[in-house]
């Protein structure tokens, strides 16, 4: 197959890597964070301000997008690059997971699925050429195969068939690739070992622009999530990227960064803020707090945003219980600021060869506080 990207692999740090994804629209240095644009925006962010904190790629929903606007739509008026104003790289997920998790009735055949829209109640079906038909009419530089993410608990036999179904769907997807589209296969197996290592092996022969795991943080206990962390980095090809679907606590990252992955998504910083919890170098804060209704200090005394420079806490926390838009907007803003400066802060530690002292330092304060919870 011919790559659709270049995945340029700068330093090792004891299995903590630094790379550069080499895309059309633009490099994305690694590891990296992409901030979740479910419906064609990052929630509260203008694609200008988007770009203003850093972020170099974004993730697009096929599943949101083709209930609406449709993407017939989006095609219509040139792309979701243009649709949305956003010129830089854009990966889109194939909606696999959304039609497991946000379907109240879904149906499983040979070559796709039946669900019931959570928009309308209507049925529909998506597989592998409908998941790459709408992909290509979004024109994303990051497709994803069509998977089936397997749910938690499940048993053995149920973990085989659908990692069987995934592997057969990926190939299928690959038959229709677009030019100029980057294509990732994902790893399923739920937690059983021997099927993550037969899904990345069915994978590899067909071979793909990039790799993903999936089916994890769907219940399963966090010690048995970061034991299959461990075991499946590792195992995937060292030159080409890879991506822990779905993933965006810290604490999760830092496992995941020293088991060798490169690329993460999550809804964390986003909606954490538009409900209050707000990520500091000194902890989390819950913004609502008494304690800071005449607080004049900057919410992170250590943080350069333009939320921390320009406001208090006694305002945001005044903002937040008004139910302001601004409230949604600042905190957002600082979240997201707050999580690209992590990723910065950690590839410059990769890079150094200092990033067991970066994971050591970090580890106490982006420990989740129960009160904030």
């Amino acid at each position: 197959m011919i790559f659709m990207l270049k995945f340029e692999l700068l330093k090792d740090n004891g299995g903590a890597r630094t790379g550069i994804l080499h895309l059309a629209r633009g490099n994305v240095h690694t590891p990296a964070f992409m901030p979740v644009g479910t419906n064609a925006t990052v929630k509260a962010m203008s694609p200008d301000e988007m770009k203003e904190i850093g972020a170099e790629i974004i993730l697009g929903n096929t599943y949101h997008l083709y209930l609406r606007p449709g993407h017939e739509i989006i095609r219509s008026l040139g792309g979701l690059h243009r649709f949305m104003n956003w010129s830089l790289p854009i990966l889109t997920d194939s909606g696999g997971f959304q039609v497991y998790s946000l379907s109240a009735l879904r149906e499983i055949e040979e070559n796709g699925v039946h669900f019931r829209s959570h928009v309308d109640g209507s049925m529909l079906f998506i597989g592998p050429a409908e998941a790459m038909e709408i992909q290509q009419a979004l024109g994303s530089d990051i497709a994803m195969v069509f998977d089936d993410c397997t749910p938690y608990p499940s048993t053995y036999e149920y973990a085989l068939d659908s990692l069987k179904r995934t592997l057969k769907w990926a190939g299928m997807c690959q038959k229709f690739e677009n030019e100029g589209q980057a294509l990732f296969g994902i790893v399923q197996g739920s937690t059983y070992k021997d099927l993550r290592v037969m899904s990345i092996e069915g994978l590899l022969e067909t071979g793909f622009d990039g790799y993903a795991v999936g089916g994890l943080s769907v219940g399963e206990p966090k010690e048995m999530m970061h034991e299959m962390i461990r075991f499946t980095g590792p195992l995937l090809p060292v030159n080409r990227p890879r991506y822990l679907m779905g993933i965006g606590d810290l604490t999760d990252v830092l496992v995941a960064v020293y088991s060798g992955f490169d690329m993460f998504d999550c809804v964390m910083p986003t909606r954490n803020a538009r409900n209050g919890t707000l990520f500091t170098s000194e902890g989390r804060i819950s913004i609502k707090r008494t304690e800071y209704k005449a607080d004049e200090r900057p919410l992170d005394p250590n943080c350069n945003c333009s939320t921390c420079r320009k406001y208090s806490r006694a305002y945001l926390r005044h903002l937040f219980l008004t139910r302001e838009i601004l409230s949604m907007r600042l905190n957002t803003m600082h979240n997201l600021y707050f999580y690209m400066e992590f990723f910065r802060q950690m590839r410059g530690a990769i890079t150094a060869g200092r990033f067991a002292d970066f994971s050591k330092k970090w580890e106490a304060v982006i420990r989740p506080d129960p009160e904030t919870e």
